[in-house]
């Protein structure tokens, strides 16, 4: 089917009180999709926020369009807003498809996949695997089939990147009739890690490293190893709070530690969930913030030692992953902390000149894209994510635009 130049992709991405977008046209050739708007709905719920801006970060009108705006109760209020302000600046009748961000896959879907009402009932099945993401991202889906029925939807999977992980990665030391209800390493940001090796590529003239570690830091963080283009490892397992010290997730964590604090403290299965989802990590260790931009800046001694331990995470996650990999020939940083924490990158660098990485401060200052020395025998890059365009992608060749 070709695409007129007129042609739109939407990028739906839900969460729990947000519905982030982004708007693509189709070119009429082969060649990339081109990002008009991003933007989202934030604070779902009595006083929402709706905010977009065009390609070059310029801030574009939303009230002339949909007036001021009420309060949005649920995501398929706010996407009916969406498509309200989608429509009155003309984007909203070209859409010709739209893809989603769905966290899990499970073990039945292990490729991005152009979605049915089947798929969508068996993707909700897979709800207690992401209780903190899969019902929002489903909510989103639900909500533009029944407003928009005749536009085809594409779910694109984070766990996906990692379906290449051989059987000893993806295992956990449980009796095996736990693997069988699903009990395994799955692994997360695969959308971020599939768009991270594509713009590696390029930068490394097609001769991408063949083993690479790539390090996604934000609120969520995790670590993938790569080789030859292919996840076989990652430092998430099977939820999201396991690996690296995260902005409010704990990350590794001794089980025992659940035991106790059930049998010490008394804590339930709610109080549990809240205290290793939003009260731990950077936030917790510091008692000051989950941001690390104020962590930086804070002259509190326990703010500068949540610093110190999510650094340490790093290196020491790094260290396993290079022997997953057999050595390493690239660390990538990436996603808000990995693109504009400096700071960081400078000390997991020079706690990893053992891998064989020579550092370079003066192009880590200057944001790369490589902070490494040019003779260092392992290169260190800073390579912005940008999963929203990963998923265009695989919209547009699932839908066959």
């Amino acid at each position: 089917m070709a695409a007129s130049p007129l042609q739109r992709l939407l990028v739906l991405n839900a969460g729990s009180s947000s519905l982030k977008f982004g708007v693509y046209e189709i070119p009429a050739d082969h060649a990339d999709l081109a990002l008009l708007i991003r933007g989202q709905v934030a604070g779902i719920g009595p006083t929402p926020q709706f905010i977009a801006a065009d390609a070059a970060g310029r801030g574009l009108d939303i009230e002339s369009a949909v007036g001021p705006l009420p309060a949005i109760p649920s995501h398929s209020a706010a996407l009916a807003v969406l498509l309200r302000w989608l429509e009155a600046t003309g984007d909203g009748a070209a859409l010709a498809g739209v893809g989603h961000r769905v966290v899990h896959g499970g073990t039945a879907f292990a490729a991005h996949c152009r979605l049915t009402a089947e798929i969508v009932e068996a993707l909700a099945t897979l709800e207690p695997l992401a209780p903190h993401h899969q019902p929002h991202n489903l909510a989103a889906i639900r909500a533009l089939a029944q407003q928009r029925p005749g536009l085809p939807q594409v779910a694109c999977f984070d766990t996906a990147f990692h379906a290449t992980q051989p059987p000893e990665a993806r295992c956990v030391g449980l009796p095996r009739p736990y693997a069988d209800q699903g009990v395994q390493r799955y692994g997360f940001h695969g959308l971020s890690y599939e768009f991270v090796v594509q713009r590696l590529q390029q930068l490394c003239d097609s001769r991408l490293p063949e083993r690479l570690v790539i390090a996604h830091l934000g609120n969520g963080a995790s670590m993938c190893a790569v080789r030859a283009g292919r996840s076989i490892a990652t430092t998430m397992g099977f939820s999201t709070l396991d690996g690296l010290v995260m902005g409010t997730r704990v990350g590794s964590l001794d089980p025992g530690v659940i035991l106790h604090l059930m049998r010490q403290d008394g804590l339930k299965l709610k109080q549990l969930e809240d205290l290793l989802y939003n009260r731990s990590g950077l936030l917790g260790l510091s008692g000051v913030s989950a941001d690390m931009k104020a962590l930086l800046a804070s002259s509190e001694p326990a703010a500068a030692a949540a610093v110190e331990q999510f650094c340490y995470s790093i290196v020491r996650h790094l260290g396993s992953l290079a022997a997953a990999l057999g050595g390493l020939d690239a660390l990538v940083f990436t996603g808000g902390i990995g693109e504009n924490a400096a700071p960081v990158r400078a000390r997991v660098c020079a706690e990893s000149a053992w891998l064989g990485l020579v550092f370079d401060p003066q192009a880590n200052a200057a944001g790369g894209p490589m902070i490494s020395h040019v003779k260092s025998p392992v290169a260190a890059w800073v390579v912005p994510t940008d999963e929203e365009r990963v998923i265009a992608r695989h919209a547009r060749r699932l839908i066959g635009l």
